[in-house]
């Protein structure tokens, strides 16, 4: 993809930084590295960095790019998480701030970049009609770039195996990042996808913007555009009633992807920061098999349905299937956050690889979990069956 306004060249060197002395965080580095011009002026960016205290082998470690979504900023115990597991991590905040409580939000850092994401109001659809180099999702994306260029660069990590998770709006940049930076090993989008226009909860936005501006904002930065590009491993988690990112948005996105994929979809996911978005097991399962070639996760290798009997065929490798669930809902709502969803055991042939269900009457759309012993879970596509 050649129609975009980022300057790959120059965001793939390593940025100019400095170390802050604040704030603070144990263990980790409080950095500031150069961002986007704003309106004539340089703008810096925030991030905390972090590396394993002891590594897990000899040489240079895994590392992993984190970003936050709405209302969020770089989130230390996060950069900690990833600490623990055996990666190097950058966690950068994406709204010109601190990550320093200030009242209701996050304090400003005095050349920071554009305001995303604040108190709930969505300012990158505001912007549309500000140069591109001005707009918030032009400096947020190319932050994320600028900080995996950075985290390539220290010598305590392997450039070559690092990756990136991003949850909500940070989920929504990761599939931007991940069709313009070849340089990732996998990605993880945690909530976010594309086809912003059609999600009931930016309707509000795109209405106000108009049909002329709605398309220009899409071409411009809907992730539907980029994640054609996007040819390495992914993996994409969400809940079965995401109020932003509903699973039709959700399917129509990972099939974009032309690379290998996993999916992980949860009933009724919670949509947040700390603890949801940020804790799936299975994010570091993906990671481990794809960095350090630990076990992976389940693979779906085909699925169907026969006669109202749904199945799928998978390999399940060193840790095999203990459970199987078909999750399915009746419900024809038309916004996917008001659906009830209903879940039933599924049969298990563990020496065939197959999970198989009845479908009961009237489904209107349909998927079937798999969980090996480790309590991993991997869902097997969705179908949508909706009725006239």
């Amino acid at each position: 993809m050649t129609n975009h306004p980022f300057d790959l060249d120059t965001l793939f060197q390593t940025p100019a930084y400095t170390q802050t002395p604040e704030p603070t965080e144990r263990g980790l580095e409080a950095l500031l590295f150069d961002g986007e011009p704003l309106c004539g002026r340089a703008t810096r960016v925030f991030a905390w960095y972090g590396a394993p205290s002891i590594p897990a082998a000899p040489g240079p470690v895994p590392g992993i790019v984190l970003v936050h979504g709405g209302g969020g900023t770089a989130f230390a115990d996060w950069v900690r998480l990833w600490n623990a597991r055996g990666y190097a991590a950058i966690a950068m905040d994406l709204d010109g701030c601190l990550p320093v409580a200030a009242g209701d939000r996050w304090k400003r850092l005095e050349d920071g970049g554009p305001d995303g994401i604040v108190n709930g109001a969505a300012t990158p659809f505001a912007q549309i009609d500000y140069p591109v180099r001005d707009q918030w999702t032009y400096h947020a994306v190319a932050a994320v770039i600028r900080a995996h260029s950075l985290l390539r660069s220290r010598p305590d990590v392997d450039p070559a195996r690092i990756g990136i998770t991003g949850i909500s709006w940070g989920g929504f940049l990761t599939c931007i990042v991940a069709g313009l930076d070849k340089r990732f090993r996998f990605a993880a989008p945690v909530y976010g996808c594309g086809f912003s226009a059609q999600s009931p909860n930016w309707q509000r936005d795109f209405d106000a913007l108009g049909p002329e501006k709605s398309a220009r904002w899409t071409e411009l930065w809907d992730p539907s555009r980029y994640l054609p590009e996007a040819n390495l491993d992914m993996l994409w988690v969400n809940g079965t009633n995401d109020f932003a990112f509903p699973l039709p948005l959700h399917q129509r996105s990972y099939r974009l992807a032309p690379g290998p994929r996993s999916l992980c979809i949860r009933v009724r996911m919670p949509h947040g920061h700390n603890g949801p978005g940020e804790n799936p097991a299975e994010i570091r399962a993906f990671a481990d098999n794809l960095v350090r070639e630990a076990v992976p996760l389940i693979r779906v290798t085909v699925q169907g349905e026969d006669a109202g009997t749904v199945w799928c065929a998978f390999d399940a490798g060193a840790f095999p299937v203990t459970s199987a669930e078909l999750t399915y809902t009746c419900d024809t709502a038309t916004d996917w956050v008001e659906r009830e969803w209903n879940v039933a055991p599924a049969a298990i042939d563990a020496a065939g690889g197959i999970a198989s269900a009845k479908l009961p009457p009237e489904v209107t759309a349909y998927f079937v979990n798999l969980f090996d012993t480790r309590a991993l879970c991997v869902s097997a596509e969705l179908v949508i069956r909706e009725r006239d």
